[in-house]
């Protein structure tokens, strides 16, 4: 499984850096550009939509190694749906649609999935509460986690890092617990995003769009929502994407108290607020990357049984909350 698996990422690093080379050309040539507004962190056209080519790899790799598996009555509806919200979104990048149907699609496809492919008796709160109130947390989540996945890739660099610490350790945490189990899916996504990375690294040469982050978000949510559900390991599902989950979270409960409009675009999450205030997006990346380390590295010791996963989840929170404090410049008043 383990050769399997660094195969998969290899090839899926591979073909996704030539596909997005391709996908690149085909968008420059019929003018599908991000131009730049008053919300935007970027100055200058950079063609979006690139994530198609991403999904375009990541689809039919899920679907064959799930053959080979034989888990394909299971991972092969989450990639038929993760395909059709990256061509809805794919719309989307070209002409707006209304985030009414966008927050539509992506109920539906996450309902299909909780109601007909999570086992009833895959709780992710420990019977806390009924059956039906934890599948409809675990929904919920689910749901936040496409969009946040979607509002947080706002820079270069950042969801490429994002994604390849969170599937990449998916990986390697479920090689060595499980023996292998979904490992090879991480791992596409991981090595499909890092081939990604190579021409959306700052200054990128293209953008993921709605194309790329939703159903990325929706693949890596459903691997998430298993490992808390089915394998019991909660921890992990919220301690790998703790960056993403605090910073999305905290922005849109502070817009929501300040009565603004919590639907549409902004530039108040923690590390667009840290470009505003100098930092390149490079920098941004990187300092995400680190933190992302951290909590790779919290996971790990709770895998090891070195430390309490509720133990490892309070200096996850606390220590992301730091970093979130740190981007947006406080204590100094929110100036560098």
């Amino acid at each position: 499984m383990l050769t399997l698996t660094l195969i998969a990422a290899l090839l899926s690093g591979l073909a996704s850096w030539a596909g997005t080379r391709m996908v690149l050309a085909w968008l420059v040539a019929r003018d599908v550009m991000d131009r730049p507004n008053a919300r935007s962190s970027h100055d200058r056209p950079v063609p979006r939509g690139g994530g198609i080519a991403v999904i375009a790899l990541s689809v039919p790799a899920w679907a064959l190694l799930a053959t080979l598996g034989g888990t394909f009555s299971t991972v092969a509806p989450i990639a038929l749906l993760g395909a059709l919200l990256a061509l809805l979104s794919f719309v989307d990048d070209i002409r707006s649609l209304g985030a009414g149907l966008r927050l539509g699609a992506h109920g539906l496809a996450v309902a299909l999935a909780v109601v007909l492919l999570l086992p009833a008796d895959a709780l992710l709160l420990g019977g806390l509460l009924p059956p039906w109130a934890d599948h409809l947390v675990v929904a919920l989540s689910w749901i936040w986690f496409v969009n946040l996945y979607n509002f947080m890739d706002g820079i270069d660099g950042i969801t490429g890092v994002e994604t390849i610490a969170v599937a990449g350790a998916m990986a390697g945490l479920m090689l060595w617990l499980d023996g292998g189990g979904d490992a090879p899916l991480a791992a596409v996504l991981a090595g499909a995003t890092a081939g990604f990375l190579l021409l959306n690294w700052h200054p990128a040469r293209i953008f993921l769009g709605d194309a790329g982050s939703v159903p990325l978000g929706y693949m890596i949510g459903f691997l998430l929502v298993w490992q808390g559900c089915v394998e019991g390991r909660w921890w992990l599902a919220l301690i790998l994407p703790l960056y993403y989950w605090g910073d999305a979270t905290t922005t849109l409960l502070a817009r929501a108290l300040r009565g603004q409009k919590i639907w549409q675009a902004h530039r108040t999450h923690a590390y667009q607020i840290a470009v505003q205030h100098g930092r390149s997006h490079a920098w941004v990346a990187g300092f995400v990357a680190a933190l992302n380390g951290w909590l790779v590295l919290l996971c790990i010791a709770i895998a090891a049984g070195l430390l309490a996963p509720w133990a490892g989840a309070l200096l996850g929170l606390v220590s992301t909350g730091l970093c979130l404090c740190y981007l947006r410049g406080w204590p100094a008043g929110g100036r560098r």
